[in-house]
């Protein structure tokens, strides 16, 4: 298949990389898999992959009129390698004592893989495949079958937020790793809830919109946004849903609040 653009390419390369952590033994857990899986990354695309940077970089927010924010400043290239290789084993380490719950190690060795921030681009999918990797590592296999990353574009600015928000003071030792790791353990709850709601419904034999519908009334959130409906149900298309938020709406059950993708839909009282 001809891939026709970047973003094709790009997604091409992230499927390829989660194929291989899916079905291939990646183990062990050192740097020469995080040069892979970088490699995997671009391996649809004309840049040459699976090197760190040779560069410092920083992680900035740029605003439409052109201003620039740093968010947080990584680790200098010219350290990333020893604090890459030391985040490696110390995670091990912490996964062999057992002293504290692998869901939280997941976490913090993601956040700690993001303020390294070891490659020129990439590194939020780097992370976010080696993510999947270790909780099936770890016995939480729900992203097998359910999409974290379609979670947490979801939630993009919660995402970001929390993370600014424990790389404060990181290079100190005195940052504050929670709001990251509540974000992160609420994700995956998440995922298990919307894996458990698609397993009740194909065992129902509902159709889709019957599935939606069910949803809308008597799941969803009082006030909800139409993504927040596809991510509860997977394999239901944005058409679908949109199909019975105008059948409710011409019920009367439920009405639109703004427009656009920033729009969002009010279940009217007393409807469940």
């Amino acid at each position: 298949m001809q891939l026709r653009n970047r973003s094709e390419q790009e997604f091409a390369g992230y499927r390829k990389t989660l194929d291989y952590l899916f079905q291939e033994d990646w183990q062990p857990l050192n740097l020469g898999l995080i040069l892979h899986l970088h490699r995997l990354l671009w391996s649809e695309t004309a840049l040459d992959g699976g090197r760190l940077k040779l560069d410092d970089n920083l992680v900035v927010d740029r605003s439409p009129d052109g201003t620039v924010t740093v968010r947080f400043v990584p680790v200098s290239a010219a350290k990333t390698e020893s604090y890459l290789v030391g985040l490696l084993e110390q995670y091990q380490e912490a996964q062999l004592a057992e002293r504290h719950h692998p869901i939280l190690l997941v976490g913090l060795a993601v956040l700690d893989l993001l303020v390294i921030h070891p490659f020129a681009d990439g590194n939020g999918r780097v992370a976010r495949a080696l993510t999947n990797a270790l909780l099936i590592d770890s016995g939480y296999e729900v992203c097998r079958w359910v999409s974290l990353e379609q979670s947490i574009a979801d939630t993009a600015d919660e995402y970001y937020e929390t993370l600014l928000r424990s790389t404060h003071d990181w290079h100190s030792d005195r940052s504050d790793p929670w709001p990251w790791l509540s974000y992160f353990v609420a994700t995956l709850a998440t995922a298990y809830e919307t894996f458990a709601r698609k397993a009740a419904a194909d065992r129902s034999g509902s159709t889709k919109q019957e599935r939606v519908r069910t949803h809308v009334l008597k799941h969803a959130a009082p006030v909800f946004k139409l993504a927040e409906v596809r991510s509860a149900l997977p394999g239901v298309s944005d058409q679908t849903i949109r199909l019975v938020l105008d059948q409710l709406k011409a019920e009367k059950r439920v009405m639109p609040e703004g427009t656009g993708r920033a729009a969002r839909w009010r279940r009217i009282p007393g409807t469940r």
